[in-house]
């Protein structure tokens, strides 16, 4: 697995890392129980703060995609299997919004009221 960050970029390093593990799981590269590489490692290879990974980690548990567990550190939960079917789904719907020439933003807005309607 290879952690991605962007040290200049405006996101926060946090949510790059946390960013760059959905987007491994939504695209099947990582699996359900499948351990995440330790805090500490990742951030001497990253030349970050454990804290900062720590935060990635605790963001991804808060959405259920990962348990933390003592001991065995960060494992992909079962419930991450459904991103990529997720991920599929969202694809197509960019698809049918570019066919109808919305605009990124437009689409955003409308996927947005939706989540927010479904929450």
């Amino acid at each position: 697995m290879l952690l991605r960050i962007q040290p200049s970029a405006s996101t926060p390093i946090f949510r790059q890392l946390a960013d760059s593990v959905r987007a491994d799981v939504a695209t099947g590269r990582i699996v359900p129980g499948e351990r995440l590489p330790a805090a500490r490692q990742v951030a001497a290879a990253l030349e970050v703060n454990v804290h900062t990974v720590l935060r990635a980690y605790q963001e991804l548990r808060d959405e259920g995609l990962v348990e933390l567990r003592r001991g065995r550190g960060a494992v992909i939960t079962e419930a991450a299997a459904q991103l990529p079917s997720l991920a599929a789904e969202i694809r197509a719907l960019a698809a049918k919004a570019s066919a109808l020439k919305l605009s990124p933003e437009t689409l955003s807005a409308l996927v947005l009221e939706a989540a927010r309607e479904a929450y």
